[in-house]
Formats: structure tokens, sequence, C-alpha cells
């Protein structure tokens, strides 16, 4: 299907608007920019999160992990660029690049890597930045590409990204009071059967977690389950040293 057929932006939509996890789209979006958009060869996003590193967090094979880590170090090259300075960036032959040298020169030293463009993507979270990165082997991979186009796509990975993000973090604000709701049954029924405080139930299930090495949450399942506290297991008794008999008449 062309890259420019707006049949395929619909279906990109509908197949990412279905992968279950955060993780699953962000590797869908990769795989499906090298399968629709012409001369790429492999596929990464970046981002950074507000004063953290950048962070390759998909990608469609070890290259373009390679190749990122190389400007992460340098901190120059077409990634860093569309990120921090304009909307796209392109270079038709890494091999005769004047803009990052120290990028550059090491990235066609150890790489076969010839052509980039990197596209930034507009994400609602205001700490978060990313980028969609494209890479061939051959040069001036992308100098035809159509720029409205790659924009259509990069607008949808970013929706996507901002959509499953946010379903990501809901489910971990579920998960989260659904355990805080677990831990207040459990210290309502140690209240209840040994007479004690909330501090002083809340207190036990801290001690038990810390003792048994199991998390909070799957020993107040426990009360829950069965009214009582786990048994914490009794330390080894210390084997005792043989009386020296040392000066024994």
């Amino acid at each position: 299907m062309p890259f420019t057929d707006i049949d395929s932006f619909t279906e990109l939509a509908r197949e990412l608007a279905t992968q279950p996890t955060l993780a699953d789209t962000l590797q869908a979006i990769v795989e499906r920019a090298v399968a629709t958009v012409p001369g790429a060869e492999d596929a990464g996003i970046t981002v950074k999160r507000g004063e953290q590193r950048y962070q390759t967090v998909a990608a469609t094979g070890e290259l373009p992990r390679q190749v990122d880590a190389i400007q992460y170090q340098a901190l120059e090259g077409p990634c860093l660029q569309a990120l921090e300075e304009h909307h796209v960036s392109r270079s038709d032959d890494l091999r005769s690049e004047a803009r990052w040298p120290a990028f550059t020169r090491e990235v066609t030293a150890t790489t076969d890597v010839v052509s980039m463009m990197s596209h930034r993507l507009f994400l609602e979270d205001s700490d978060t930045i990313g980028a969609l990165n494209l890479y061939s082997r051959r040069p001036a991979a992308f100098a035809q590409l159509d720029g409205t186009a790659l924009n259509h796509l990069a607008t949808h990975c970013s929706i996507a990204l901002t959509t499953a993000a946010q379903r990501e973090q809901n489910q971990h604000l579920r998960n989260a009071l659904e355990t805080n709701r677990d831990i207040g049954v459990a210290i309502g029924i140690l209240m209840a059967t040994r007479l004690v405080t909330k501090q002083q139930a809340f207190d036990a299930l801290r001690i038990t977690s810390q003792h048994t090495h199991r998390k909070l949450h799957l020993i107040a399942l426990d009360v829950i389950e069965t009214g009582e506290l786990p048994r914490l297991r009794a330390a080894p008794a210390r084997s005792q040293p043989a009386p020296s008999q040392s000066g024994a008449q």
C-alpha cells in the first residue's frame, strides 16, 4: 500500500490502537515504519524524560540501538537535533556529513548505516520528548520521501503513544487503589481480632512483610483470606561451641 495512501494511515491507527501495552505499541510503531516508509531498513524510537538521559525504547534490531548509543555518547546527531532544535532532521550520507563530526566519525567507522532521518514526536506529556528515527544502508534513501506523509505517520505515532501511556498509567492507578484497599481491609481485620490500633495493625503487616520477604500487599491478602497474619518462621538455633578442655585436670 502506498505510503501516501490515506487507507494506510487508517490501518496504522487501527493496528496501534489494539496494542495491549505501551511496550507493544512502541514496537509496533517501529516495525510498521520499516514496512511502510520507502527506503527505511531499520527504525527506532528515542525518548528523554525530564532530566533523564536519552533512551532507545524500541528498535527493529541492533543497528538502531548501536547508532543511537553513539549519538547519546557524542551528544550530537540527527535524532538529537530533531528533538532539541528542529521538527525533522535528515542526512543523505553520513560519510560526508559535516554537522555532527564526532557522531559521524564513530558511526561510519563502526556501522554500515549511511542515511538517517529523524522526526520529532509531539507527546502530551510536557516532560517527555521523543523522536522516530529511520535508518538505511543506502545514500539518499529518504531524499524523495513525502514530508506531508511523514508528518501524518509521526502524528499517528504520537497519538498512539500518548493513548497507550495514559492507559498504562490508569491501570497502574487502579492497581494501586486495589492494593491500598486490600491493605486497609487487612488492617481492619487485625484491629478487630487483636484489639490493636490502626498503626499497630499496620506495623504488624509491615514487620511480617519484612520477615517473610514478601510484599505487603500479599501479606494483606493472606490476612483477608485467613483472618490471621502468616506465621513467622523461627530463626534456627545457633549451635553452642563445645566447652574448652584446656586447663582441665
